[in-house]
């Protein structure tokens, strides 16, 4: 696993002002994406404060050298796909020196920055397969109820990491508009499907974790190894179409209900800096069964989870009109992770699939056991049962135009410095694609 160092010291500051004290991006964090800027091409940048540290130009500076200028040399084509081809050496080398070129006591290269109001921030790598798990044991358990009442749980959940393969080249950064989906919908009022707008639509609130270096097919990554395999993560908005979900999830799982749209925060927050914030995985409760061997690792189990907040708010176009501030949905953790994301890597590639640089894993919904922490409004709502009232005096079963919502994500412990993973937001707008009957 990786070790805290010099760069998380949280006493650390850097000649970049914003920085200091910045929610998300001190200079504890660095984290990797792809903007652009005026009439230059994507390119690799690390967020510090409310700047962005563009690489390009700090490796034309001759500021990098050995394994962090190959780093930089990777993203010559505008995707962090490379880097992450590289493993943890180059990305941790590359990590140190720009520590070092941001401390306060460092010469200031201010030309270096480009600030991040004026920058377009772009997905941080070429997504060749999007896998989405369910490893939010709460969210499965709570979505279980409305359907199994007497045993949401199926039983193969606690022996298998639950995945299916989502749709890549949906995937959107922070910003991108969210489209209300048309699709086949059949409620159990209904005796025939109609074809129309989604009237469920949902967003879920989860992690994305970026992989590095992959594996040849036919190669399983062992769990104790797994860890090598991860690039970074980020925040995940999995928006979900409830009623297109319903009717045409058996037998074969999720399709057009999800891949009409995924956000992901733009910045790639790498395992380097989540060092100081990992925890033991927490102890399965008595009577579950233990992982199966090639899903056990002791090293795992003992620093494998992350103590990562995570909160989705609301901002309605009422609310925005009248200046009312967004309004917190749920407030959960990582904690709430059933599986480790080593586990996650393992059982994916036990079978011999190969993953590749720049592939996106899901967690699934993350939801706490306490309604407060829900998250997801098919359980706010209790699958619409019961509207949730907003400060607006609006309700909502599940999301309607206009709707504002907002993933944020902060990994804190006492000793360290708080980081951040950026926005990761998108406003719900009508569907353009509603045929006559």
């Amino acid at each position: 696993m990786t070790q805290t160092d010099a760069t998380h010291d949280p006493s650390l500051r850097s000649w970049v002002a914003s920085a200091n004290g910045h929610p998300d991006f001190p200079i504890q964090n660095l984290p990797l994406g792809i903007f652009s800027h005026g009439a230059h091409h994507p390119r690799a940048g690390v967020a510090i404060g409310d700047e962005i540290l563009d690489l390009p130009a700090v490796l034309e500076a001759e500021l990098l050298s050995g394994e962090a200028a190959q780093a930089v040399e990777a993203t010559a084509d505008g995707t962090l796909n490379g880097l992450m081809a590289l493993g943890a050496g180059p990305r941790r080398a590359l990590r140190t020196q720009l520590s070092a070129l941001l401390a306060a006591d460092a010469v200031p290269y201010p030309g270096l920055l480009r600030a991040a109001a004026d920058c377009t921030m772009h997905r941080p790598a070429r997504i060749g397969d999007y896998t989405d798990f369910f490893v939010g044991i709460h969210h499965a358990t709570n979505t279980g109820r409305f359907f199994r009442p007497d045993n949401p749980l199926l039983p193969n959940y606690k022996y298998v990491p639950i995945g299916y393969h989502g749709r890549a080249s949906s995937v959107r950064v922070t910003g991108a508009p969210v489209v209300r989906p048309s699709g086949q919908r059949k409620p159990a009022s209904e005796t025939e499907p109609s074809f129309g707008p989604c009237r469920n639509l949902d967003y879920e609130l989860e992690m994305g974790v970026w992989i590095g270096p992959g594996n040849d097919l036919g190669e399983p990554i062992p769990v104790g190894e797994a860890a090598s395999h991860i690039a970074g993560f980020c925040l995940l908005n999995d928006w979900s179409a409830r009623d297109i979900q319903g009717w045409e999830y058996q037998p074969l799982g999720p399709f057009l209900a999800k891949s009409f749209l995924s956000t992901i925060s733009p910045w790639v927050v790498t395992p380097e800096a989540l060092a100081p914030y990992r925890i033991p995985q927490p102890p399965r409760p008595n009577g579950d069964p233990a992982p199966l061997p090639y899903l056990h690792d002791v090293a795992d189990q003992a620093a494998g989870a992350f103590e990562i907040e995570l909160e989705v708010t609301i901002r309605t176009a009422t609310m925005r009109e009248k200046g009312l501030p967004p309004h917190r949905l749920g407030l959960s953790t990582t904690r709430h992770m059933y599986w480790t994301v080593a586990q996650m890597v393992a059982h994916h590639s036990s079978n011999g699939c190969d993953l590749n640089p720049g592939d996106l894993l899901g967690t699934g919904t993350l939801s706490a056991p306490e309604a407060s922490g829900y998250g997801s409004l098919l359980e706010v709502s209790q699958a619409g049962r019961q509207p949730v009232t907003l400060p607006s005096g609006e309700t909502r079963r599940f999301l309607e135009d206009g709707d504002e919502i907002a993933l944020i994500g902060h990994a804190r412990r006492e000793g360290f410095a708080t980081i951040g993973f950026g926005p990761c937001l998108g406003i719900v707008e009508p569907a353009r694609y509603n045929p006559a009957p």
